[in-house]
Order: structure tokens, then sequence, then C-alpha cells
């Protein structure tokens, strides 16, 4: 069996919280491939909570330690892709990041194994069936198409 290709194509966009504040939408292109394979059907979202600053946005000692996670989140699931991270949010004083997992008992140990290398983080974390990627095509509806610039 071939290697599931991982795209590598992420894109940024703003958007904007109820209050106002800004919002930093990440988002991974070229996801099909993985749809199509009808077997990441479990949506998992991890929820950081910081103090945040005047426009809702992380410190750089806080966002430091955010891109470390996340590097290490990305080393782990491209290694082996049970979970992919399909989006990211990041303000209003909360990261999200959003997976699509094949077992939900596999990401959680393997997130575990990748947290264990961080000082205890204040996380939490919520995890439904979405075999349909509703939330990763809601998402990619604010991505800013080269005609819109």
């Amino acid at each position: 069996m071939a290697k599931l290709h991982i795209s590598t194509d992420w894109w940024t966009a703003p958007a904007e919280a109820e209050n106002g504040n800004l919002i930093l939408v990440t988002g991974r292109r070229n996801m099909q491939n993985v749809r199509d394979t009808q077997k990441y059907i479990y949506r998992l979202e991890m929820t950081w909570t910081y103090e945040p600053d005047t426009k809702g946005m992380p410190d750089l000692e806080t966002s430091t330690l955010m891109e470390k996670v996340q590097d290490a989140i990305e080393d782990c699931f491209m290694k082996d892709p049970t979970a992919v991270v399909t989006g990211i949010y990041t303000g209003d004083g909360l990261r999200n990041w959003v997976f699509y997992a094949r077992s939900l008992h596999i990401f959680q140990r393997k997130i575990n194994e990748v947290l264990s290398t961080f000082p205890e983080l204040p996380l939490s974390f919520h995890a439904e069936e979405d075999p349909d990627w509703e939330e990763y095509d809601e998402m990619c509806q604010t991505e800013i198409q080269d005609e819109e610039l």
C-alpha cells in the first residue's frame, strides 16, 4: 500500500470574532486525497487558552511555544498519518487546532506522546464524528482567492 501524501500547502486569512477581534485562520490545501480514503471521520479540536494582548493575539513567548508544539505535532503525524491537522485558528485569546483522525484512541495516544515533551499546557479537547468534513469545508470558505486580492 502506498503511503498517503499529506499536503504541506497552507494559506492564512483574517477573520473576525463575534466581538470584533482578529482571528487568523490557517488552513491546509489539497486534502481531497485524504478525504477520499473515507477513513478520517473524527474531527478533533485542541484548544489552547492564553492571555491575549489588546488585539487578541498571544505574546511572543506564548506564540513561540505554540509554534514548537505545532512543529512537534506535524513531525508526529507526518511520520504516522493517523491524524492530520487541517486548520489552525489563532486570536481572541484562543488557538484552536483542528484535526481529522482515523481513530480517537490512537490520536489520544499520539498527542499525549507529543505533548509529554512540553510543560503542562492550558489545553482542552473536543471530538465528534465529521465524516463529510463539514468544518473543513466551512473553514476553506475563508480563504482569500487570488482574484479577491
